[in-house]
């Protein structure tokens, strides 16, 4: 049906292909009605195929601002979502919830005039063609800055009520000073910087909540290791617990040798050990028989109780979520101390919105002797090459990684597996002694073959990721990385650091099996030409976001939903300020806008 429209000083046709009966009986000669769509010229001139069609009401002007599009599912259209919207706006309480005079000072609009504009903004303040909405214009600057303050609100606070929660004052250094002269090295001014941090926190009657970030190999362990030995000689326990068993067994053969000389009682508890042992630890546990607890989750299950825990360390913090480290450090009224530690570091935008509420310690300096890692991306057609490359690093005395992301063989990824790859290595290079390690290995069985790599009768130990933090083969100076594509940011840049930890120049193979993402190889040019951890995070962060770089469902932290940290820094900086001086005098208006932006959700920063 095809219909000639005239407003009184041109024509344009309607052209509908399925005509509803409703179009028919609304589209009657001499009627006045409002007509819609896309404007194209046809064959008989300008043209509208099925065009939005209604009455008009009455002469009444035309709406004077954009009207909405709204993301819908099956069953809800536009019509519905706006109208409820509407009425969500006029019922909802606006209000200002900050001072009046800072949001003159800062040429902000005010909350409910922002809100209001970015539902039914003006034609002038439509968004850049091409663009759904833009984030700079004033009334989205306005959403995000409150949805900052927000944040920074509820983790200021958290950090305020946590301040109040005593904690045993470890004041007694006379082991960890011993422990200090029996190292056989030095500490790094960075290291000793930290640990005096530390020292001061655990003096204190509050409790420590203290992150220690530092790169790959940059003597994070010995850091710990002397913040245990304050609390143990300030006669209180400590736990130490680790997302993976291979890397708590790390902690425990590097700790046990340093502190059991110094009459230390250890003990290692994993979701591995069975019965009569798991049962005997425990029970040591309880009874105050151990002073140092090294162990996965096995350490926060109910079953486990500490009489006088003094201090808590957990490893790869990130990897746990807020109620296990809850259930680490108690929740009554003497807590104890809290040192989390991290080998991803956390770009300085990120530190400052989502670690507000945390003490921060950065290891910037590795110790001396480390020797840079070269790295290559090479077509994984030269895989052949790569072993002899292998080769030629065992015949010079040395020891390899061959890393694949899956441990058997799978029917949908054509990937190479960690148990297919160890037999091909056996077969390329039958001279050397090939080991394997992955996550399905009994527990007796990992810590054997890391055992024999450590000891150097493994020449060449293939893994999946299970070898991604903590492990210290000083010997091992190549690392090949099969699929290197798949792999993020973070994880190349750990697993490369299992490398280089000797005075031995070492190199780290990436294997890419083209053709591949432009995001894959543009993190791939990334770890070739970065060995820098700070800045590999925070080209990270850009590619990734900040939900994805934290473990959004581990951290327990409420995420942004509008604010981008890149973009937004400036925004940041005055929402700390605004924030710390709300949190002066104002609690009514903080109240307020907690319970608008997060809605009981501030209890997740708690912790």
């Amino acid at each position: 049906m095809t219909v000639r429209l005239s407003d009184g000083q041109g024509e344009i046709a309607l052209r509908f292909l399925h005509a509803q009966p409703w179009i028919r009986g609304l589209l009657l000669p001499g009627r006045t009605v409002l007509a819609h769509g896309l404007v194209r010229g046809g064959l008989f001139g300008l043209e509208m195929v099925h065009p939005t069609v209604r009455a008009d009401d009455g002469g009444a002007p035309l709406p004077d601002r954009l009207t909405p599009i709204y993301p819908t599912v099956a069953g809800i259209g536009q019509s519905a979502l706006r109208t409820a919207i509407r009425n969500a706006l006029r019922e909802a309480d606006l209000g200002e919830t900050i001072a009046r005079d800072l949001v003159r000072e800062l040429s902000i609009p005010d909350f409910s005039e922002a809100l209001k504009s970015l539902h039914t903004p003006v034609p002038a303040d439509a968004p850049p063609e091409g663009q759904d909405d833009d984030r700079q214009s004033p009334p989205w600057r306005r959403i995000i800055l409150d949805e900052l303050i927000a944040q920074q609100l509820a983790l200021v606070r958290a950090r305020s009520e946590r301040d109040q929660v005593g904690a045993a004052p470890l004041l007694n250094d006379a082991m960890e000073r011993q422990l200090l002269a029996k190292l056989p090295f030095r500490l790094t001014s960075a290291q000793a910087r930290v640990v005096a941090e530390i020292g001061g926190d655990l003096g204190t009657s509050r409790a420590m909540h203290r992150l220690l970030q530092g790169d790959v190999g940059s003597g994070k362990t010995v850091v710990a290791a002397l913040a245990a030995a304050r609390a143990i000689g300030s006669g209180w326990q400590v736990a130490l617990m680790a997302p993976t068993e291979i890397l708590a067994e790390q902690h425990w053969l590097k700790l046990r040798p340093w502190l059991e000389t110094l009459g230390v009682r250890v003990a290692w508890l994993t979701g591995s050990l069975r019965g009569a042992a798991k049962r005997a630890v425990r029970a040591a546990i309880a009874s105050g028989e151990v002073d140092l607890a090294i162990g996965t989750h096995a350490l926060v299950e109910e079953t486990t109780a500490f009489p006088r825990l003094g201090l808590a360390i957990v490893d790869e913090q990130h990897r746990f979520g807020v109620a296990q480290r809850l259930a680490l450090v108690g929740a009554e009224s003497v807590r104890a101390h809290l040192l989390m530690m991290s080998a991803t570091p956390i770009p300085r935008t990120l530190a400052m919105s989502y670690c507000a509420d945390l003490d921060l310690s950065v290891i910037d300096e590795l110790p001396p002797g480390r020797s840079p890692v070269v790295t290559r991306v090479i077509d994984a057609g030269r895989r052949d090459e790569v072993a002899h490359r292998v080769r030629q690093a065992v015949v010079d005395g040395r020891q390899a990684y061959w890393v694949c992301p899956l441990v058997e063989e799978s029917e949908t990824m054509d990937l190479k597996n960690a148990s297919e790859t160890a037999v091909w290595l056996s077969d390329q290079l039958p001279d050397l002694r090939v080991g394997l390690v992955h996550g399905r290995l009994p527990a007796s069985d990992k810590a054997k073959v890391m055992a024999d790599f450590q000891a150097g009768t493994i020449d060449v130990l293939v893994s999946t990721t299970v070898i991604e933090v903590g492990v210290d083969v000083p010997n091992a100076s190549l690392m090949v990385i099969e699929h290197a594509e798949r792999f993020g940011l973070a994880q190349l840049h750990q697993l490369r650091g299992r490398v280089g930890r000797g005075s031995a120049a070492s190199a780290c193979v990436l294997l890419a099996s083209y053709p591949i993402s432009a995001v894959a190889k543009e993190r791939l040019g990334i770890i070739r030409d970065t060995q820098d951890g700070f800045e590999i995070a925070r080209r990270d962060l850009l590619l990734r976001g900040p939900g994805e770089f934290l473990g959004a469902r581990q951290s327990g932290l409420p995420m942004l939903r509008f604010a981008d940290l890149e973009r937004d820094a400036d925004l940041l900086e005055i929402a700390r300020h605004i924030a710390g001086r709300m949190l002066v005098g104002d609690a009514l208006n903080v109240n307020r806008h907690l319970d608008r932006w997060l809605s009981g959700r501030t209890a997740l920063a708690t912790v």
